[in-house]
């Protein structure tokens, strides 16, 4: 059995350092944290579901507020950056479903790790990386993640596996990290992020069995945006309850708009898993603002009013910032002033990854394990490079 470890969520690092300072003032009553009410969530072969009643202190409600900020505001530049074509290959945008990355992220182990499609910007920055590292990887520049050789779909971090860009070929790859959990006895769980078009792929059911036959320490994460590509949910799925779809695996279902749902159905799953219960699927529905990626315009197949009317009335940061201003639990000043300062950072950000210049020809061949020794040659350049291999 897995070596259990407390469920506390890590000492946040990365470009979210910024203290969130409450000035204690005498005579003055602070609001340090408060109590929402969570939709009630829907269950498959469970004796319970998540607790609806959720606290949240200030320095969380700014922390999730400055982390969904900073994923929308990154994604909108990349689009723009996109458009100027100045950035290369695929590009698909996690705008619209912030909530669930940093839902999940706030109840996250030190030892646990994700896996994820091709929208995987956003966990990048949850998980330690940088606005640069970020971009210039999408600009193909040296100071990216993956010096330039990724781009928007490759990407990875300590504890993150991509980043991958064939549909539900990475499920497999979350079932086998699990495995690798329970073989080292770490402790860890392996969280893998889906949409609602990859679970009819056939490897995602293979992963539910071999997860399920060897109680694996796995959560299997549809972010379900209700349309594969350019196919809504009900004309690809014979079920749409995607929670259910594991059959002997225990699945919920909750609103992926709403963060405090995430944190909390996300908080139950791991829970689930270190009691030793096995695996576990978890539905959100969300929805993304931009087409599939940024080739596809979005609109063929929905119209703009049914966009608008999402973001509207059910935008994660929306919601999110109504619901704790209404509530005194922080202040419009204390948001805009995240929002000036995620700004500024992203447009420093954007301005150095431009600077920066491509990797050059001859560490091409760089990172990559091999034995081989002797020069590779890159049939598009008539160009012999020696290879170098990784040190470890």
């Amino acid at each position: 059995m897995n070596k259990i470890l407390p469920l506390t969520s890590p000492p946040n690092k990365n470009i979210f350092v910024r203290k969130h300072v409450i000035p204690v003032l005498l005579n003055t009553r602070l609001l340090l944290s408060t109590k929402f009410e969570n939709q009630p969530y829907d269950v498959h072969k469970l004796d319970k579901s998540p607790s609806t009643s959720t606290e949240l202190s200030k320095d969380d409600a700014l922390l999730y507020f400055e982390q969904m900020t900073s994923i929308r505001r990154m994604e909108a530049s990349l689009a723009n950056l996109y458009k100027d074509k100045a950035v290369r290959g695929f590009c698909h945008l996690y705008s619209g479903q912030e909530a669930c990355g940093v839902g999940i992220k706030a109840v996250m182990r030190p030892q646990d790790t994700v896996i994820t499609s091709y929208r995987c910007h956003g966990w990048m920055i949850l998980l330690g990386a940088t606005y640069q590292d970020v971009i210039a990887e999408l600009l193909a520049k040296q100071s990216g993640c993956a010096r330039g050789k990724g781009g928007s779909m490759h990407m990875y971090i300590k504890n993150f596996f991509g980043g991958n860009g064939i549909v539900g070929a990475h499920i497999p790859l979350g079932a086998g990290i699990a495995l690798a959990h329970k073989y080292t006895n770490n402790g860890a769980v392996s969280i893998s992020c889906y949409g609602d078009g990859a679970t009819n792929q056939g490897q995602v059911f293979e992963a539910f069995n071999i997860s399920k036959l060897h109680s694996l320490p796995a959560i299997f994460v549809i972010e379900n945006n209700t349309y594969a590509m350019g196919t809504s949910i009900a004309r690809h799925a014979a079920n749409i309850n995607m929670y259910q779809r594991g059959d002997y695996i225990p699945g919920i279902r909750l609103d992926g708009m709403d963060v405090l749902a995430v944190r909390e159905g996300a908080r139950f799953c791991i829970e689930h898993i270190i009691s030793g219960k096995g695996p576990i699927l978890l539905e959100l529905l969300t929805y993304r603002y931009f087409g599939h990626s940024m080739s596809d315009p979005g609109t063929s197949y929905r119209s703009r009013d049914e966009i608008k009317e999402v973001r509207d009335k059910r935008d994660p940061i929306k919601v999110f910032q109504n619901k704790i201003i209404s509530s005194g639990l922080v202040t419009e000043d204390e948001l805009k002033k995240i929002e000036d300062d995620v700004k500024k950072d992203i447009e420093n950000a954007i301005k150095t990854s431009k600077e920066d210049t491509e990797l050059s020809l001859d560490n091409v061949a760089y990172d990559i394990y091999s034995e081989f020794k002797g020069k590779v040659k890159m049939p598009a350049f008539n160009h012999y490079i020696d290879h170098k291999n990784v040190k470890w």
